[in-house]
């Protein structure tokens, strides 16, 4: 190409030497800019639809209780968990992108690995108490038998103490409803050279991570657990899950934005959506399974959710395209007091999932123990709701006055993620 070709038509030329310094400044910000974030504000959606995420794994963490029969998993094929895992993504690339950019990969690497160290102290705090509250309840309970650690896969704990939290700390041994945070602290033990090459080839990143997934499928690779099987997310499966969320953070999301604003994708995401909701119809009302022809039935079954079952990723995205087209990143009513709490919520994540683990199992044992009446599940639920939201807006205030009255700070995107955007 000439030094002429790049003047601008209508404009004067610029001469030669000033022409390449501009070519060369050009190719610079443009490799900057495909490691920068998309946006640099605060994106609200975020921490809403993860505040919601977070009030979902609680309610479906409850057994037998009349108010998860409302949440998303029963009317199509995905739940909280994918809305969680790629939400976590987008906002661990937007924390640690910059770091990684500015300071180098030994650096940014470093400080998700501090993160990822910090998720597993707080993880094993988690199970401390956790079990501490099964032994509780089961003590208290008037049943003579050792249902509730049975109901949690803790019962090799309550035999061998001593050997389980040796496989604890290994986070072989995961008791039920726990195990969403060993899944995140393996995803962000293997984010550090993903993110470093997202940074420099997006595609081939992806490509990569598409590659380990449909090797896990074809394999059946999993981590074992203990005292037997494999893990229940499996992070070689659910990784793809993760690393999109960070591909779209990186500018993956503007890369697709002429598809979503498609009316096509519209139409194609509202009827794959109908179509899940009808088979998940079936699974409550058999009677209407005849109308799903065989060959579609021995396809698409079983739906597998510890390898992130193609239909379930899919049935994620058709949410999350259906969910961009209609809640625009600048709608106003996403600062509107009504979804305040979801939103504080979201943004304390990592406590507020721990948090709802305890409120989970105790409300089983008040349903359990003492009235199991849809009236009371319902009352527990949103009482459930109401502390987890109470608990966030303390935190936030806690917060609020460590920032004393000095110059404002900026604050965290990224609970789980940790760091400052």
């Amino acid at each position: 190409m000439s030094e002429n070709a790049l003047a601008l038509p209508g404009k004067p030329q610029r001469g030669p030497a000033k022409a390449r310094l501009t070519a060369a400044g050009t190719n610079v910000a443009r490799e900057q800019s495909v490691a920068a974030p998309v946006a640099a504000e605060r994106d609200l959606r975020l921490d809403l639809f993860r505040g919601i995420a977070l009030w979902l794994i609680f309610f479906d963490h409850i057994p037998s209780n009349i108010v998860n029969w409302f949440t998303i998993r029963n009317f199509g094929f995905s739940d909280a968990t994918e809305i969680f895992i790629f939400i976590s993504g987008y906002t661990a690339a937007f924390v640690y992108s910059k770091s990684m950019r500015e300071r180098g990969p030994i650096i940014g690497g470093a400080r998700i690995l501090r993160r990822a160290w910090q998720i597993y102290v707080a993880h094993i705090f988690l199970f401390a108490i956790f079990m501490a509250q099964i032994a509780y309840f089961q003590s208290a309970s008037n049943l003579e038998n050792t249902i509730y650690a049975e109901e949690v896969n803790a019962l090799d704990f309550m035999k061998h103490p001593d050997e389980t939290i040796i496989q604890a700390l290994l986070l072989k041994f995961k008791p039920n409803y726990m195990d969403v945070l060993p899944l995140y602290i393996v995803l962000l033990l293997l984010f550090p050279p993903i993110l470093w090459l997202l940074q420099r080839s997006a595609t081939i990143a992806l490509a990569l991570c598409v590659a380990l997934y449909a090797c896990a499928h074809q394999f059946n690779w999993n981590l074992q657990s203990y005292p037997s099987g494999e893990w229940f997310f499996n992070p070689l499966a659910w990784q793809l899950l993760f690393v999109f969320g960070a591909w779209c953070a990186l500018g993956g999301a503007q890369r697709l934005s002429w598809v979503l604003r498609s009316r096509i994708t519209l139409v194609v995401a509202a009827a794959y959506l109908l179509f899940a909701f009808a088979v998940a119809m079936t699974w409550y009302f058999p009677r209407f399974s005849v109308f799903i022809p065989r060959w579609l039935s021995d396809w698409m079954y079983p739906i597998d959710k510890t390898n992130l079952d193609v239909l379930r990723f899919t049935h994620f995205l058709a949410l999350a395209a259906i969910t961009v087209h209609f809640v625009p990143r600048d709608a106003g009513w996403l600062k509107s007091k009504y979804v305040r709490p979801a939103i504080l919520c979201g943004q304390h994540s990592l406590e507020i999932f721990c948090l709802g683990v305890f409120l989970s199992f105790a409300a089983h044992f008040i349903t359990v123990e003492y009235y199991r009446g849809w009236i009371m599940q319902i009352i527990l639920s949103f009482a459930g709701v109401m502390i987890m939201v109470a608990t966030a807006a303390l935190i936030s205030w806690y917060r609020s006055i460590e920032r004393g009255s000095g110059p404002p700070k900026r604050t965290s995107d990224a609970d789980l993620a940790g760091g400052q955007v």
